[in-house]
C-alpha cells in the first residue's frame, strides 16, 4: 500500500503564498494522475488541481491563476505552489490519485488563510 504524507501548511495572512509537498512511498507520479484535494470545515472534499503523467495540468476555477501543480518523479514528491491566498482557501490539503481506486487518505495539512 502507497502511503502519502502532505506537508508544508500553516498560518498565513490574505495575499500570502506557501508551498505544499506530497511525498508518496513509492514512485506513483510517472504511473498515474495524481490530484491535490482540499476539505474545508463543514464541506465535502474537493479536487482543487490535476496533473497527468505527461504534464499536462487543470484547475478549479476558484484557484486557476493563482495555484500551480508540479511534480518530480525522481524525489517521489509532489507539490502544489499556492499563491495570493485567499481565507476561502482555509482547508486541509490532500494527495491522492486523479482517477481510479484512490490511496489511502494521508493525514493532509492545514492551511489557515486569516489576517
Amino acid at each position: 500500500q502507497v502511503q502519502l504524507v502532505e506537508s508544508g501548511g500553516g498560518l498565513v495572512q490574505p495575499g500570502g503564498s506557501l508551498r505544499l509537498s506530497c511525498v508518496a512511498s513509492r514512485n506513483i507520479f510517472s504511473t498515474y494522475s495524481m490530484g491535490w484535494y482540499r476539505q474545508a470545515p463543514g464541506k465535502q472534499r474537493e479536487l482543487v488541481a490535476s496533473i497527468t503523467t505527461g504534464g499536462s495540468t487543470d484547475y478549479a476555477d476558484s484557484v486557476k491563476g493563482r495555484f500551480t501543480i508540479s511534480r518530480d518523479n525522481a524525489k517521489n514528491t509532489m507539490y502544489l505552489q499556492m499563491n495570493s491566498l485567499k481565507p476561502e482557501d482555509t482547508a486541509v490539503y490532500y494527495c491522492n490519485r486523479r482517477w481510479g481506486a484512490l490511496y489511502a487518505w494521508g493525514q493532509g495539512t492545514l492551511v489557515t488563510v486569516s489576517s
